[in-house]
């Protein structure tokens, strides 16, 4: 039977949970572009009024100021939609965040294509690759409102910059509230059989859709380990060279353009480590304006086409 899932909002997640972290420590300031209500950070500007700055559409200006309280031992959160916060400051974050390695947490919600309606130009498909290409940087995208949580907590305890993606509509729920034990850089095994014949490695909302397709699989005869690759950098690549000595094939799917993500960070380790039959599921082009339900169909991301991948990677073994 396929795996039905309730859904909740990460973006609305995350400031519940940056409100609670605001009661606990008395250093952490939010940075907000304008979109506040969008991203829920306005629960924190509401509770903390003296610790919330709204800088509107000025993205390159948020992270230069971000980058400055960071300095002075504030321990600053930034959050706007992904676009914004990954393409259009890019430079300032590289050089003012990056290069001194310095505590600023970035936090994106409206990432890729389940933006949906508002259209090409607000589809975040890049951000993942244009951060885990700068030095330094720990890059999260966990795969439910569950999981925020813990990224977020994570990365307030956690010295030196971040980047943390989230999404718009709300999503699948793939995890327990109650003792899951979130790692960054520890990827997280959702489903393993005795004799598994392929993994499947995913991220993001790329989770719920992958154990859908196990499980789909599963009554056909074909068995697939599922892992939550939640941490892009640093990337656990014992559990890519692992699934691939075992299995022998592999299947990465995201939400996300195919070149600089998830597929191209475990072809990398593969390559170095084990190769062996890689098939991925990701975005080549850009899309346009429709429902999540319709671009995900489009553009080849539901758990039917990532059963066809897995059995091109199967075919190939």
């Amino acid at each position: 039977m396929v795996t039905a899932f309730t859904t909740a909002s990460t973006r609305q997640t995350f400031g519940e949970t940056l409100v609670e972290l605001g009661r606990e420590n008395q250093d952490i300031v939010v940075l907000g572009g304008d979109l506040n209500k969008s991203t829920f950070a306005n629960l924190f500007g509401r509770e903390f009024p003296e610790r919330f700055f709204d800088f509107g559409p000025a993205e390159q200006n948020i992270m230069g100021v971000a980058a400055g309280l960071a300095a002075s031992r504030k321990s600053p959160f930034v959050t706007t939609f992904a676009v914004f916060g990954s393409c259009r400051p890019f430079d300032q974050i590289r050089v003012s965040i990056a290069q001194p390695h310095l505590n600023v947490k970035i936090v994106c919600t409206h990432a890729g294509i389940i933006t949906g309606e508002d259209g090409m130009s607000a589809h975040s498909i890049e951000d993942l690759a244009l951060m885990c290409s700068l030095p330094g940087f720990t890059v999260l995208a966990p795969a439910d409102a569950v999981e925020t949580v813990r990224a977020i907590r994570a990365a307030a305890e956690t010295p030196g910059p971040f980047y943390i993606r989230l999404y718009r509509p709300a999503t699948p729920i793939v995890h327990q509230d109650n003792g899951y034990d979130f790692k960054i850089g520890k990827a997280e095994l959702m489903r393993r059989g005795k004799n598994d014949d392929v993994t499947i490695i995913a991220v993001g909302v790329g989770v719920s859709s992958s154990l859908q397709a196990a499980s789909a699989l599963a009554e056909e005869g074909t068995s697939c380990r599922v892992v939550n690759m939640h941490t892009l950098r640093p990337v656990d690549e014992g559990a890519i060279l692992e699934a691939a000595k075992e299995t022998g094939a592999i299947v990465t799917v995201e939400e996300h353009y195919i070149h600089g993500g998830l597929g191209s960070i475990v072809a990398q380790a593969l390559g170095k480590g084990h190769p062996v039959p890689l098939e991925m599921v990701a975005l080549d082009r850009y899309a346009e304006s429709g429902t999540a339900e319709e671009l995900l169909e489009k553009y080849h991301l539901t758990p039917e086409y990532i059963g066809k991948a897995v059995k091109a990677a199967l075919a190939r073994k």
